[in-house]
């Protein structure tokens, strides 16, 4: 969520503390290269302090490496590109030469990444996370045999929005999805639980996101800061990017730039109800306060008073995929599944018996 340009609200300490739940819990097994960077800057003053002007309630790692990025991407010549596989032809291994380097652009680039970090915002649109939105937009579907009206929280370019225009396969299983997609997901499965995985894809009525600031991928300094929210070892992630980016104009959007809570109720009521309202966000919730968190389940709920209405999201009152299903204005919940950041893996868990009364109560519309 976009905040006053005054800087982050956060001491040091907690700053500190922020990288170092990054390298431990998001970086670990994901990127050597974060990993260590953030281990290191856990303990430095100089750019820690720097990340003071953060704007408030964005995820500081991701902001600060986004911005370092960008600039190497744009063109800055530096000794630090030769560390980063998005910007070296081969990509030198972390050593004891890297942070060094880093601090040393830091300090180089600090009026440019100053500026940076006060105004640019997290919204990486994280093609790959659609693998687990795939199976519970079908579900939804198959139950309620209605079409789908979509409508997403935190879109940023809306490439989400086009999950039905993707194709699918989850370890070794046939190809699902839009099988004539030249964009391929690949993701695990792990775990026991299973949901279906060869659904037809839905018939979409509308395809409408709201975000605090729209990103125009026709806009090349736009798609560049996308590209520099990729993490530089995740070569699939941006392969997909460019895939899904290209594909953009092939269908309606409705792109709506603006608090997306409190406009969420005025939309959805000019949505025709032949079709069932499927509002949903990933990993925006995470930049919420916990009163907008509140705001948004109580603007849900005010949505399921009138029309039946389908939440999935995650990272509000935990990391799990959620699904409030609100019929007939009776309430619903069910946790669906555990899922990887980045869209890598996602272990259902949804059990059979919380199935069957999802279906029950899906069948009745």
């Amino acid at each position: 969520m976009q905040g006053d340009e005054g800087g982050s609200t956060l001491p040091t300490d907690q700053i500190a503390q922020a990288f170092m739940r990054f390298a431990a819990n998001e970086c670990r097994g994901s990127s050597v290269l974060y990993e260590s960077l953030s281990n290191e800057i856990a303990t430095d003053v100089s750019i820690l302090t720097l990340c003071e002007q953060a704007n408030p309630g964005q995820p500081i790692p991701n902001l600060l490496f986004g911005a370092v990025q960008y600039l190497l991407l744009s063109g800055h010549q530096h000794p630090l590109g030769d560390y980063y596989p998005s910007v070296a032809i081969e990509a030198k291994e972390v050593d004891e030469g890297l942070f060094p380097s880093f601090q040393q652009f830091c300090t180089t680039y600090e009026t440019e990444l100053v500026a940076l970090l006060q105004t640019r915002l997290v919204q990486t649109n994280e093609v790959r996370r659609c693998a687990y939105l795939y199976p519970v937009f079908g579900m939804i579907s198959r139950y309620s045999k209605q079409p789908l009206s979509l409508v997403e929280i935190g879109t940023s370019a809306g490439l989400q929005l086009l999950w039905d225009q993707y194709s699918y396969r989850y370890g070794d299983s046939e190809l699902v999805g839009n099988v004539t997609s030249s964009l391929e997901i690949s993701a695990e499965v792990i775990g026991e639980g299973r949901p279906r995985l060869n659904l037809p894809l839905p018939p979409v009525r509308e395809r409408i996101g709201f975000d605090l600031n729209i990103v125009d991928l026709t806009d090349a300094d736009e798609k560049l800061w996308l590209k520099a929210l990729i993490w530089p070892e995740h070569e699939t992630r941006l392969e997909l990017f460019e895939q899904a980016s290209a594909l953009i104009g092939s269908h309606p959007l409705v792109l709506i730039q603006g608090d997306g809570v409190q406009l969420l109720k005025t939309r959805v009521d000019s949505i025709e109800t032949d079709s069932i309202v499927c509002i949903f966000h990933t990993h925006v919730a995470n930049q919420m306060p916990l009163e907008t968190k509140y705001e948004l389940l109580r603007q849900v709920d005010c949505i399921g008073e009138y029309r039946d209405v389908c939440h999935i999201y995650n990272n509000v009152q935990d990391k799990l995929l959620h699904l409030d299903l609100i019929i007939d204005g009776r309430k619903s919940e069910f946790v669906l599944a555990e899922t990887d950041g980045h869209g890598r893996w996602f272990n259902w868990l949804l059990p059979p018996e919380a199935q069957e009364s999802l279906k029950r109560r899906l069948s009745k519309l």
